[in-house]
């Protein structure tokens, strides 16, 4: 007589479909989470990379900037040494190329980019002809706002004098403040970083 099979069944060895199932959901959590989290970083890597690559492209437009500017002196037309200054756009002359002719520089906001624009004297007799105005771009991502680009003083500016009110008389400009804020996407961190210069107008003082 054949004795009946006796089955065992071990209810703690494996896992059951909802345990499996949770697993899995707890892993795919995790993926998400970890993957996100490296979206984030390098997303924001990107944010800041760019950021001061935009930095760095407006430190060296100020360095040029200054330069040009020092060199500032009456037209080869007789001129005075300014021709504009604005708030966000500023024009002189100087000899920039060292051949004895002064070009007339102009430095302007345009939307979000300061442009700089050079207008080299032709003609017999000598003209400044805006057709020949060669324009670049020097600065991009500019947000200033309400924030003047350029800001004027006189002789008697001792670092805490206001600026010039508008309009400015150029004759009475010995002192230029740039101001230039930087802000690659106004909607992402890092908050706008504001660099600032001031350039003296050494040339002006000694041809009054």
């Amino acid at each position: 007589m054949k004795r009946p099979r006796k089955i065992y069944q071990d209810s703690g060895a494996g896992f059951s479909i909802i345990e499996a199932l949770v697993g899995v959901f707890i892993l795919t959590l995790i993926g998400v989470a970890v993957y996100t989290f490296q979206k984030d970083v390098f997303s924001l890597n990107r944010i800041f990379s760019s950021s001061l690559a935009a930095q760095e492209e407006a430190r060296r437009a100020l360095r040029a900037m200054s330069a040009e500017i020092r060199t500032a002196s009456p037209s080869s037309i007789g001129a005075y040494a300014l021709a504009e200054t604005a708030t966000s756009s500023f024009a002189f002359y100087g000899d920039l190329d060292g051949d004895s002719l002064k070009e007339r520089v102009r430095y302007f906001l345009n939307g979000a980019i300061i442009k700089r624009g050079v207008i080299k004297p032709s003609g017999d007799p000598l003209t400044y002809n805006p057709a020949n105005e060669t324009v670049s771009d020097l600065v991009r991502d500019v947000a200033n706002g309400a924030v003047s680009v350029f800001d004027y003083y006189d002789a008697d500016y001792d670092g805490t004098t206001q600026s010039l009110a508008e309009p400015v008389v150029v004759s009475s400009v010995r002192l230029i403040k740039i101001t230039i804020m930087i802000d690659k996407d106004p909607s992402a961190p890092p908050s706008p970083m504001t660099l600032t210069t001031q350039i003296s107008m050494r040339n002006l003082k000694d041809n009054l």
